[in-house]
């Protein structure tokens, strides 16, 4: 009998796995495919170190702006993708090392879930039956690829954030269907590297759910780059090579070598007997409480198969949450401070509310912004480069509810954002704080002065 039998060996079902074994339960995790899940294997990990290298190859091309001159640039697409994959074996075999130190029993294969017994929840895998007082599920998502005519006819024209980490070469233009972070980030290293980037977006702005003005700034940066943006347009037809939409009434056309599927993700919630327990969905996904639990007892669910927040690390803290709370803690999931972060060039990264959220909510807020110029730091190592630092208060208390960054390197500044905003500090208490000078998070505390 194990304490807690996990399927899924992703950011959720991974971290829990290790903190539950390091608290000493006796613990099995399923996997049927690689350890680390779409996020090491297909996402997070292999899109990084794809960018990072055509952030790399942009420095030497523009080195001069900085004095510095190099001869015959160019960029190796195969030795590139090599050195991704070198990266993503490295961290599965670091995933699985953890698995093994905190003693956490790795099953490979497909996890089908057989229902309760007298013995407790039973799973089968491998022609094996295994039972647990409690049950995780970290199934995650796959991406969404909606009924569009003329999708199957295109074949491997048409191509996911998996098909297109394995492209063995670079094609000569890309069109992308969505223009939200998954679309964004490939756009951003297609655009780098020299191919010609189209995006066609159903919304008015790219990247949905992120503040306005911060993804309006980036989409301005990338226009100027080359990359020609079709907004309010919905997507009718793929016709070979060509994706047919449809913008003010009239028809278009934008063609490519290869078409970028990115409209989104959908959890994964079948083919593997969830049905039998009678847990029930919401929204598409597993419906939890804020302490992970699904409506069956000793049943819980962590990660995109929730359908909430599709973000590694907010799975990774969702399965901390069920442990904790199995191993005798009151912990809780909040999600008002969760970071988001595009990994363009440049970076973009917020947190907490923006101003359409607040708005949404009815919640009164001031609004200070800044443009990244005002820190010196930025300055000294983005020339010629723009940003914003924009800050949402409550405008009772003000209390930081919001922290939205355009410029690099946001991705290592909003953590302390982050817990500015769960903490619910002031203004007054973060005007308090030493920041380290010369930084580019200064400018959060500029920001607050003006």
């Amino acid at each position: 009998m194990y304490d807690l039998l996990i399927i899924g060996g992703g950011p959720a079902g991974y971290v829990a796995a290790e903190r539950a074994g390091h608290s000493g339960l006796k613990v099995a995790l399923f996997e049927k495919k690689a350890m680390g899940g779409v996020c090491l294997n297909e996402g997070c990990i292999p899109t990084k170190t794809l960018l990072y290298s055509a952030k790399i190859y942009e420095s030497a091309l523009h080195g001069d702006k900085y004095g510095v001159f190099a001869e015959n640039v160019r960029f190796d697409f195969g030795r590139v993708v090599s050195r991704k994959k070198k990266v993503v074996r490295k961290l599965v075999l670091g995933v699985e090392a953890k698995m093994k130190a905190n003693h956490v029993e790795v099953v490979r294969g497909e996890a089908v879930i057989q229902g309760r017994g007298a013995g407790g929840i039973e799973v089968a895998c491998n022609g094996e039956r295994y039972s647990g007082k409690n049950l995780l599920v970290c199934t995650g998502s796959e991406a969404a690829v909606p009924p569009i005519p003329g999708l199957e006819e295109a074949g491997d024209t048409v191509l996911t954030n998996r098909e297109i980490l394995e492209l063995p070469a670079q094609p000569e233009s890309l069109v992308v269907i969505g223009g939200g972070v998954i679309g964004m980030e490939f756009a951003s290293f297609y655009n780098s590297i020299g191919t010609k980037v189209t995006v066609v977006e159903m919304l008015p702005e790219i990247l949905g759910g992120l503040d306005d003005e911060i993804s309006s700034l980036l989409r301005n940066i990338y226009a100027k780059k080359g990359i020609t943006f079709h907004l309010n347009a919905k997507v009718v037809q793929i016709d070979g090579h060509k994706v047919v939409f449809e913008k003010d009434g009239e028809t278009h056309t934008a063609e490519g070598d290869k078409i970028l599927l990115s409209v989104g993700r959908r959890p994964n919630v079948k083919g593997f007997g969830l049905e039998s327990l009678g847990v029930e969905l919401y929204r598409g996904g597993i419906k939890t409480d804020d302490r992970m639990r699904t409506n069956v007892p000793g049943v819980y669910a962590a990660g995109d198969v929730t359908g909430f927040s599709l973000l590694a690390h907010t799975a990774s803290r969702e399965g901390e949450v069920v442990v904790n709370n199995l191993t005798g803690g009151n912990d809780r999931m909040r999600y008002n401070a969760i970071p988001g972060v595009v990994y363009t060039n440049p970076e973009v990264a917020g947190a907490g509310e923006t101003e359409e959220s607040a708005k949404a909510k009815g919640i009164p807020y001031r609004v200070s912004k800044l443009p990244m110029a005002y820190a010196g730091r930025f300055v000294a190592e983005n020339e010629g480069g723009t940003g914003l630092c924009k800050i949402l208060t409550g405008e009772k208390h003000g209390e930081i509810i919001g922290v939205h960054l355009l410029g690099n390197p946001s991705s290592e500044i909003i953590y302390g954002a982050c817990m500015a905003i769960e903490q619910e500090m002031t203004v007054k208490e973060l005007k308090e704080v030493v920041f380290p000078h010369p930084t580019v998070s200064e400018i959060i505390r500029e920001t607050l002065f003006a």
